[in-house]
């Protein structure tokens, strides 16, 4: 068997099997077949996680082929949408936009398997709106005695809650149904500013604007604040001009970037001018476009990231404290720092359980060393009561999860109940969730 490797290059896998089931009675006789045997088992989409949460020794389960809408159900705000587990997000916006409809807000990559980003936490920006997983109102799942299950709030709902955000631990998503709302689109408002005016603003921005984040430069004070306002689906479209978008997202944000990468890498003296540079290269625009086309951007550069979720009001603290490690530490980082935001929400271990979030991304450039970084960001955050994106980067472990996330024990319960054996186990389950995962 080949190896299988993430998109990041983070982990590694050489599983016994590699299936690549079509049905539903298709991945039950590969679940079945690793429980006969004793072998565990893991499912994979697009591989977009940083982490190891889908890699195993046993057998990797491919769920490319379980694609595609299987209903659609008008709601009085939308639509219940039921999407096969393995539909790339791409294709899914698609599929939604020809039948009207929209996912309420997305993350700003769209590669990823519904089944994928849903089970890690993906989420988007917007103080008002929710990550993907508290869009979820039902799911079926094939567990681990290979029992195919269909979970709501009414229906089995401890199932529910634990497996709209559930690692891959508690089974195998089939299904999901997604509360979607009408097509709409986003105008984008995208412009420089300096760091402390926009902390100045914050709340006046997170609040005032639908979807908003910016980009700090370290080393500098610049930023790059993206403003995001909904619109209806019917108002006409001013998209990005070919020869503009080109110029901005191919040649700047990628090709250009890149090189950046490159030659900082090669003399990392010149990563300060390097990133005050692309700073100000990336000029001011304004274009509408389908929501999906606004949301998502073509990410070419690779790198690693570490992401957490830190209570709003500490933000400035965090940035600040970032700020200065990297001075006094005299570390060199030619990657934006991302900020973002979200709403509370009820998700068992989602990163916004209970409280209004701010997302601090950091990330390196591939071929740089990241360690020393991502721990100095880590601590800064778990001083706040940091949670960290369980599909990047981080050093967490179950004991210290445990006290970050309320329902923590009631995840363990359910898991316990519905994979006793660990069928679905592997290493960084087993940090994370504890050492009988």
């Amino acid at each position: 068997m080949a190896t299988w490797h993430n998109w990041a290059r983070t982990e590694a896998a050489t599983p016994y099997r590699f299936e690549t089931p079509g049905t539903v009675d298709e991945l039950v006789s590969v679940v079945g077949r690793s429980a006969d045997d004793g072998s565990r088992l893991k499912a994979v989409g697009a591989g977009h996680s940083f982490t190891g949460v889908a890699v195993t020794d046993g057998t990797l389960v491919s769920l490319d082929r379980i694609s595609g809408i299987e209903s659609v159900e008008a709601t009085a705000t939308g639509a219940d949408v039921t999407v096969r587990a393995g539909t790339r997000l791409r294709e899914l916006n698609a599929l939604l936009w020809e039948r009207g409809l929209a996912l309420a807000n997305l993350g700003d990559i769209d590669a990823q398997s519904i089944a994928g980003a849903i089970s890690t936490g993906t989420h988007g920006t917007g103080a008002q709106f929710g990550g993907l997983a508290a869009q979820v109102r039902g799911a079926t799942l094939v567990l681990a005695d290979g029992s195919v299950v269909q979970c709501s709030p009414t229906r089995d709902p401890a199932l529910f809650e634990a497996a709209r955000l559930g690692l891959g631990a508690v089974g195998i998503l089939v299904t999901v149904t997604l509360a979607c709302v009408p097509a709409f689109r986003l105008h984008a408002e995208e412009a420089p500013a300096s760091l402390r005016d926009t902390l100045d603003r914050l709340d006046d921005e997170r609040l005032g604007i639908d979807h908003f984040e910016f980009y700090w430069f370290p080393h500098t004070e610049r930023v790059l604040t993206k403003r995001n306002t909904r619109l209806p689906g019917a108002a006409p479209t001013e998209p990005v001009g070919r020869i503009r978008g080109f110029v901005d997202d191919e040649v700047l944000s990628n090709g250009v970037f890149g090189a950046f990468q490159q030659l900082g890498t090669r003399v990392p003296a010149l990563i300060p001018g390097l990133n005050s540079v692309s700073a100000r290269a990336l000029a001011p625009r304004r274009f509408t476009d389908r929501s999906y086309r606004v949301f998502a951007s073509a990410r070419r550069v690779r790198f690693r990231e570490m992401e957490y979720a830190v209570p709003t009001e500490a933000l400035p603290t965090v940035l600040a404290e970032i700020d200065t490690w990297i001075r006094r530490s005299d570390t060199r980082i030619g990657f934006p720092v991302e900020v973002r935001f979200a709403s509370a929400d009820d998700v068992w271990l989602s990163t916004a359980y209970g409280r209004d979030t701010a997302y601090v991304a950091v990330h390196q450039y591939h071929r740089r060393e990241h360690d020393a970084y991502f721990a100095a960001t880590e601590a800064i955050a778990c001083a706040v009561g940091g949670r960290p994106h369980w599909g990047k980067l981080h050093d967490r472990t179950a004991d210290d999860l445990r006290p970050a996330y309320p329902r923590f024990d009631d995840f363990l319960a359910v898991r316990d109940r519905v994979d006793p054996q660990r069928v679905f186990g592997n290493a960084y389950l087993q940090r994370v969730l504890g050492e009988d995962s």
